[in-house]
């Protein structure tokens, strides 16, 4: 406790502080420094709690990005080069088997640019009775698998099921079931052709090679023997003389058009690779002449399927009318004009309907007398001018078409005039 002494001092002195800050109240400058002080304050906690959070610097030439990803969706404008350098600018963190679509290399062209980050959620992989777990969100079996790493090869079975029981299995996607194929040695009227088979008994393996067999052939073991890993199957003709020739099986490209993507931009589904086939050719030998007849063909090595989605948003390619330098009071006509000569697709060609080609294709000689392009140039060539780029980058042909309508109708406006009239420009 204070001595009387001591709390006298003690409340003369609060009492001067108390009077010094009514008087500093009083001063002109007191709220602003205050207030300023207050705000330096807040600024630096902020700092402190949020000072990791993104910073997005909008300039003229900034691109609208939208990104999807945890059930939320962001429209920032952005100046990065890529996906993966937009993704690092906004501390979007990305986990083992999360997928991101287009590719995290993909260039940023574009308005509207749609950026979808699907996450993973845990898969069970069961290959040969050997079970593991991983986290995907792979679209297919076989990507899910490998991308969890697991060897699987083309003549592999790769299917899936739902997981039936999540406590039990651990899994709340998938179940992926790998199924490897039994390894046979076969020799097919004397030439080695090693396979690889989903089948139990020898004719099975005979059924899933498509072989056709003569009624004078023999088989060794018989039909109804069970197949081994490594067995000897021997099929035999009688006078059968044959050569074997290896053919490459084109890998075989499917393409799914989305409107999550921009045009112009794809994301990998599955890896696909191109196959193998042996095709077996009987020789026949007459009055010194040979001749060569296809009798058999075996497929040593499936092809596998390449899975492609490809973007098909044009709204980033509408709003680069300005890039091109077209005035936005011309906005509403050179949309009009556009809309129904290409339907705003710059990979079009004239007679093309119903779809939009997903790149430039050689059907036609660029110094063709067929309309190309968003504007369909006639020839496409004349858009060169304008860029090297002309097949394919929608600016590029937007440039042009500014020019076209300037210089030949004083205008947009005037051009949409002459097309509402004539059906053409």
């Amino acid at each position: 406790m204070l001595a009387r002494s001591s709390w006298d001092k003690y409340k003369r002195g609060f009492r001067r502080q108390k009077r010094r800050a009514k008087i500093l109240g009083r001063h002109p400058f007191a709220v602003p420094v205050f207030t300023g002080f207050i705000l330096i304050l807040l600024t630096f906690i902020l700092f402190r709690a949020f000072g990791n959070a993104a910073v997005i610097q909008v300039t003229p030439n900034s691109k609208i990005a939208i990104v999807s990803h945890d059930g939320i969706q962001q429209v920032v404008p952005t100046n990065d080069k890529t996906v993966g350098d937009l993704l690092d600018k906004l501390h979007i963190k990305l986990h083992t088997g999360d997928v991101v679509q287009p590719s995290l290399d993909t260039p940023i062209n574009q308005d509207d640019f749609r950026i979808n980050i699907i996450r993973a959620v845990p898969v069970e992989i069961v290959q040969n009775g050997t079970v593991n777990y991983t986290f995907s969100a792979a679209a297919t079996p076989r990507a899910i698998a490998e991308q969890a790493g697991t060897n699987v090869s083309a003549t592999d079975y790769v299917t899936s099921q739902p997981t039936e029981n999540f406590l039990s299995s651990g899994a709340i996607g998938q179940q992926v079931i790998v199924e490897s194929g039994i390894p046979i040695n076969l020799t097919l009227y004397g030439l080695n052709l090693p396979v690889f088979v989903h089948a139990s008994t020898v004719s099975d393996l005979i059924q899933s090679e498509n072989i056709h067999l003569n009624p004078t052939d023999k088989v060794t073991p018989s039909l109804n023997s069970a197949l081994y890993p490594h067995e000897q199957v021997t099929i035999t003709g009688n006078n059968v003389v044959a050569k074997e020739v290896t053919q490459t099986i084109s890998m075989p490209v499917q393409t799914n058009y989305v409107s999550d993507l921009a045009y112009g931009t794809s994301s990998l589904v599955q890896q696909g690779s191109p196959g193998q086939e042996e095709v077996i050719y009987e020789e026949v030998t007459a009055n010194g002449s040979t001749t060569n007849t296809p009798i058999e063909t075996v497929v040593t090595v499936p092809a596998v399927t390449q899975i492609v989605d490809e973007g098909d948003s044009l709204t980033g390619i509408q709003g680069d009318m300005s890039l091109a330098g077209i005035s936005p009071g011309s906005f509403t006509y050179a949309d009009y004009i556009i809309s129904h000569e290409s339907g705003w697709c710059p990979t079009k060609w004239q007679g093309d309907y119903g779809y939009c080609p997903a790149g430039f294709s050689q059907q036609y000689s660029s110094d063709a007398g067929v309309g190309y392009g968003l504007c369909q140039s006639t020839p496409p060539i004349k858009m060169s001018s304008f860029g090297s780029d002309w097949s394919t980058d929608p600016i590029t042909q937007l440039k042009w078409c500014n020019w076209y309508a300037d210089t030949k109708y004083g205008g947009w406006y005037n051009a949409y005039i002459h097309w509402t009239i004539n059906g053409n420009w």
